[in-house]
């Protein structure tokens, strides 16, 4: 044996072990690295208010907790508003279930020809597996349902830590980054900071002016149905549906439908068809167009951004895919050399019809003086 080999077999196995340590320590660890990006992310994007603040003078940590102060009091009060006025449409949606159950019914009898009653409705309801079933798991899973809201209280608090500690010490971190880099390589790391900070706010300017069209067009819908807290509702949907990937649509969507219901069963198809179309118009035709000019990139390339976030991290990389993307290439755009482009009409999409005809005519016409000149000289 050679007296290498054992120490490279003793090297190899310590190499193996490291790397599994490095896994190990890695899926423990990155429900935390992307709480942390995702802060990073939400700094960026309260910087440019923090550093407004901050250049007339007041110190950088009471900006920072000024700007998380008012956001998170907006978002408090807007939860309250409508956790009272939901609680109260349940209440009526509860105490009129009979009458909402009676006509149902008599609609199935009079299409249908049918004789069913409320009581035997009600009894086949109660008396039913699946409802048993429903009901023991429901019990069951209280407790499953307290910890995952737990979970994500803990989740959201530490978010808005990190995000706090970035955007209060942004200057100090940067400085700290810019250490142990080359003078040369510092100027690149702040430029690409500033590009994240640009590209950040404007892609939520595109989802606030979104979020501003979505609440407009629904709050038409709802006041044509007459349907009751109609700008609430409409700043509901707006919010929601733009502010939280993958299931915000339906979240949504589900609470005007529910108010609706209570006025007009049919109301609630109405505004479920509405919230369908709404948002396909706003994925395939609205959201391209205005992620393309506030971000400056192709829609195509914000579509596919936000296909590849999701299959990476789920959620939070549908939600900071687009800044994140167009980040990166605005960053590696300048290190692309560009040439001038040739003045031919191919380049603008116009073919050369005329020209290609008179070049085939004259491939053939020689084609056929060359088979002339070789029959000749048989």
């Amino acid at each position: 044996m050679p007296r290498w080999l054992p120490r490279a077999m003793v090297l190899a196995l310590a190499l193996y072990a490291c790397f599994l340590l490095g896994d190990w320590a890695f899926h423990q660890l990155v429900g935390l690295l992307v709480n942390i990006l995702l802060a990073f992310f939400l700094a960026l994007a309260i910087e440019p208010a923090v550093g407004r603040m901050a250049a007339r003078g007041m110190r950088r940590g009471i900006a920072t907790f000024l700007v998380f102060f008012g956001v998170l009091a907006v978002g408090i009060g807007f939860v309250v508003l409508l956790g009272s006025m939901l609680a109260g449409q349940i209440v009526d949606m509860v105490e009129n279930f009979p009458k909402y159950l009676d006509s149902v019914i008599n609609w199935i009898n009079e299409t249908f020809h049918t004789e069913l009653s409320r009581v035997e409705v009600q009894d086949s309801v109660l008396k039913s597996d699946w409802l048993q079933k429903y009901v023991q798991n429901s019990a069951s899973g209280v407790l499953d349902v307290s910890a995952t809201v737990l979970g994500g209280l803990f989740r959201l608090l530490t978010i808005f830590l990190f995000a706090f500690y970035f955007a209060a010490d942004g200057p100090r971190l940067r400085r700290s980054l810019c250490s142990v880099l080359p003078p040369e390589r510092q100027a690149e790391v702040l430029r690409a900071w500033e590009i994240a900070v640009d590209k950040t706010g404007g892609y939520l300017y595109s989802r606030g002016l979104m979020a501003l069209i979505s609440g407009v067009a629904h709050f038409v819908l709802l006041e044509i149905l007459d349907v009751p807290y109609a700008p609430a509702l409409a700043v509901w949907v707006g919010l929601v549906s733009q502010f939280i990937p993958t299931i915000g649509t339906y979240l949504a969507g589900a609470l005007p439908m529910l108010i609706a219901f209570t006025v007009n069963p049919w109301y609630a198809l109405w505004v479920l068809g509405f919230v369908v179309v709404y948002q396909q118009f706003e994925n395939y035709v609205l959201q391209p167009k205005l992620t393309s000019k506030t971000v400056d990139i192709h829609p195509a390339v914000a579509f596919g951004s936000v296909i590849a976030g999701t299959a990476l991290l789920g959620a939070v990389g549908a939600l900071i895919a687009i800044p994140a993307v167009a980040t990166l290439q605005a960053f590696l755009g300048a290190y692309v050399k560009r040439y001038d482009v040739t003045d031919d009409p191919r380049v603008h999409g116009h073919r050369r019809c005329g020209e290609a005809v008179v070049a085939r005519l004259q491939k053939a016409l020689h084609h056929k003086k060359e088979s002339a000149e070789e029959s000749g000289d048989d």
